[in-house]
């Protein structure tokens, strides 16, 4: 007997019914690439974004059962369930397939105690935290400590998401030189969509993925606390965000009759935000420079018409307002000369007002201003190992400048 072709209009509905059935996960489900495979027991996804679908399953399963799979398989890859499997195996130096099996159903746990429903049916076989006897609602860290395999965990043999559910390399994966990957930058940019997406309308998204759209946004890092401490202190000095108002007259206006003064009111800061992007950092450095952007924009109060981009390598690139801008064009690629992006941040901040805040995500292999800004500055700072860093092909002897000391320099990882 012959195997099937792949029924992709099949599969697309699915996914399409999927998008309608989970709106705030569209961003994600369209950005999955399929690719048909025979060796992939259902749906399996690598952490490329790659979507790895047997044929033979697209044909018996009914197109509703099919949406509730993509919505699941999506889901390891937004909760970056391959990162944490990888660490999780390294902090308890585990290995082997048994460990990853594991993995891979602590993971489902994660996922499936509330994925479905509401026009999702549950599929066939699918794992759950009360076939193991465990609570609901908890991470797939917590799982792993609570449970073996076993007799009661035998008939879960067969479950297999790809690498994309607990980091092991599969046979079929296309690995991250193959067609149809997602770079670094690009899946973080996904992540953040959904996590957009979810913090818009918490009223309609289950309580897991309400609790991974605030990490996503709040990761605990400790450098985010730092630099947006940092980007505080710089908000609040004096004369920074400073400015006067006829709305409210001013107190000693009651001592000159018939004179009406200005009050002095204190309003959000304006920030400019210049980017590194030069062919020294990286597509992964670039996808942590837009979070940092999303911080940022929370530290303002929310205020994205206060917050511009300037990406910058060798010179600078287009100045970008946040409130008109549908995504942050991250162009470059050459060299790093950021006392351009200075230039740029300064000559055309907010609304061509001045900023009041400079903030630098670099790693630092560049030359900096002589002068100090007439602002203050915040410079966030990509880490870098001597060891592995070619500071010149020119100039081997050359090392770069440390940020000047008038810059608050923080560590960024």
């Amino acid at each position: 007997m012959t195997e099937p072709e792949l029924d992709l209009r099949k599969l697309l509905a699915a996914r399409l019914h999927a998008t309608r059935m989970r709106p705030y996960l569209a961003t994600a489900l369209f950005a999955l690439h399929p690719v048909p495979s025979r060796l992939v027991p259902t749906m399996a996804v690598d952490r490329y974004w790659r979507c790895y679908v047997s044929p033979a399953f697209v044909e018996r399963t009914p197109l509703e059962e099919l949406a509730s799979v993509w919505v699941h398989e999506v889901s390891h890859l937004l909760r970056d369930h391959h990162g944490r499997g990888d660490r999780f195996a390294a902090r308890r130096n585990l290995s082997g397939p048994g460990e990853r099996l594991r993995m891979n159903i602590a993971a489902d746990c994660e996922i499936n105690d509330d994925a479905f429903g509401e026009g999702l049916p549950s599929p066939e076989g699918a794992v759950v935290p009360a076939k193991l006897g465990l609570p609901a609602g908890e991470l797939m860290e917590d799982y792993l400590l609570q449970f073996r395999l076993g007799p009661y965990t035998r008939e879960m043999a067969w479950l297999d998401c790809g690498s994309g559910a607990d980091g092991l390399d599969r046979a079929w994966d296309l690995g991250p030189d193959g067609a149809y990957g997602l770079s670094a930058q690009e899946r973080d940019a996904v992540r953040f969509r959904v996590a957009e997406g979810i913090r818009g309308r918490p009223g309609s998204v289950p309580m897991g993925w309400q609790r991974w759209a605030e990490e996503a946004f709040h990761p605990p890092q400790p450098w985010r606390d730092l630099l947006g401490a940092a980007l505080r202190a710089a908000a609040s000095a004096a004369g920074a965000g400073d400015d006067y108002t006829y709305a409210r007259p001013a107190r000693r206006s009651a001592s000159l009759p018939g004179v009406i003064l200005p009050s002095l009111r204190r309003r959000p800061p304006r920030v400019s935000v210049v980017i590194d992007t030069s062919g020294s950092v990286s597509d992964a450095e670039l996808g942590s420079a837009i979070l940092e952007v999303a911080a940022i924009v929370r530290t303002v109060g929310g205020r994205r018409d206060l917050v511009t981009v300037v990406p910058c390598d060798a010179a600078a690139r287009t100045v970008v307002p946040l409130c008109g801008a549908e995504g942050i064009p991250l162009t470059g690629g050459g060299g790093t000369d950021l006392r351009e992006g200075f230039a740029r941040a300064l000559r055309a901040g907010v609304g061509g007002a001045r900023p009041d805040v400079v903030v630098v995500l670099t790693d630092g292999q560049t030359p900096w201003p002589q002068r100090r800004p007439p602002c203050r500055t915040v410079v966030g700072l990509f880490p870098r190992s001597t060891a592995r860093t070619r500071w010149s092909e020119q100039d081997p002897d050359y090392r770069p400048d440390s940020p000047p000391a008038w810059a608050r320099v923080v560590t960024i990882g």
